[in-house]
């Protein structure tokens, strides 16, 4: 059982409706941000950004994220290019005016944001001993979904945004990055201040698609 600064034995914290309603506003003001102010992100910060990013439940207990901070100038160089080439290749498989909306989107804020983070799966690690994990291997990658998410929401909670940047070369940020060999990239994050604040997805927005409520659905077998 936890304890407390005395010695105390203490229970699970009581979280009362404000923190719920605070928490529901959490989540609805989640948002995947592509404009960053460039200012600096303050250290502490991120600090317990990731410290939270380390709570996250994974399989067998393993922790099998590893997180890559990119500061390097040439290496953040060769990550926007491979974006680059990525986002030319991803808009010809649109025609026409779809194609032109593409283009007209804004899909990272690799230039701007102060902050660039790699999120990697250890497929090699021998924390946890393999439970949990032989019939259905995935969950290691899985893990690291559910370390990004408690980092995004900390990060929210402290007035930061955070992008997802999936328009990318997995071998070749891997590549760019130097890691080992059995670390397979999950996400490549923009950390930043927010340029701006919205509750709906830019996507619906920006008029590239409406709001679909088939995933909130819950289905019944």
């Amino acid at each position: 059982m936890p304890r407390d600064d005395h010695g105390g034995a203490m229970g699970p914290p009581a979280f009362d409706d404000a923190f719920l309603q605070d928490l529901d506003a959490l989540f609805a003001w989640r948002r995947d941000v592509r404009r960053f102010r460039t200012d600096p992100v303050d250290a502490g910060e991120l600090d317990a950004c990731l410290a939270a990013a380390h709570r996250a439940p994974s399989v067998g207990n393993s922790r099998p994220w590893r997180f890559v901070r990119v500061s390097d100038p040439g290496r953040r160089a060769a990550i926007i290019e491979s974006f680059g080439r990525c986002n030319a290749a991803a808009a010809e498989r649109y025609e026409a005016d779809r194609a032109a909306r593409y283009r007209s989107l804004k899909l990272a804020g690799l230039r701007e944001a102060p902050i660039h983070l790699a999120a990697f799966c250890d497929g090699a690690t021998e924390t946890g001993l393999g439970l949990g994990r032989a019939s259905m291997p995935e969950t290691l990658a899985y893990s690291v979904v559910g370390a990004i998410q408690c980092f995004w929401l900390a990060a929210r909670a402290r007035g930061l945004g955070v992008g997802w940047v999936s328009i990318l070369e997995p071998e070749a940020v891997t590549a760019i990055l130097a890691v080992p060999e059995t670390w397979r990239l999950v996400a490549y994050l923009c950390v930043g201040h927010p340029v701006e604040e919205h509750r709906d997805p830019e996507l619906e927005r920006h008029g590239w698609q409406a709001e679909d409520a088939r995933g909130r659905r819950l289905f019944e077998r």
